[in-house]
């Protein structure tokens, strides 16, 4: 049976993993299938390529928990999407790079908007002219 679970790396006390497809028969750090992503539970970081998982699950591969777990919560970019639980477990320099992040989607959401309102603009001067 083909699994996809964690293969732990990184030395002691400070995990990370590697989201593989493997032999559920071999030893947890053994040759994996395919490699998937990977996942820094301390920064809550992950890269995965969800297109992959979901077509080796459709074949019959048997997710993890854990993956199960990640796969949910990836957004199409592969990245893990916060809740309020993992956003308090978060340390000080992850959750100020995290409110960064978000005042520059915020910015860039309100550029978008003001740019579409003066496109709009000119286009229904020039409508009312015409009439």
């Amino acid at each position: 049976m083909v699994k996809i679970r964690l293969k732990r790396l990184g030395y002691k006390k400070n995990p990370t993993f590697r989201i593989v497809v493997i032999d559920s028969r071999s030893k947890r750090e053994g040759a994996p299938i395919e490699e998937l992503g990977h996942y820094n539970p301390k920064t809550k970081e992950m890269k995965l390529n969800k297109e992959s998982a979901q077509n080796w699950i459709q074949k019959g591969a048997q997710a993890s928990e854990t993956v199960q777990y990640l796969i949910r919560n990836c957004d199409e970019n592969g990245s893990l999407i916060y809740n309020k639980k993992a956003e308090q477990k978060l340390s000080r320099k992850a959750l100020a790079k995290l409110e960064e992040q978000k005042q520059k989607e915020a910015e860039a959401a309100a550029a978008a908007a003001e740019a579409a309102n003066t496109e709009e603009a000119p286009a229904a001067e020039s409508e009312a002219s015409e009439s």
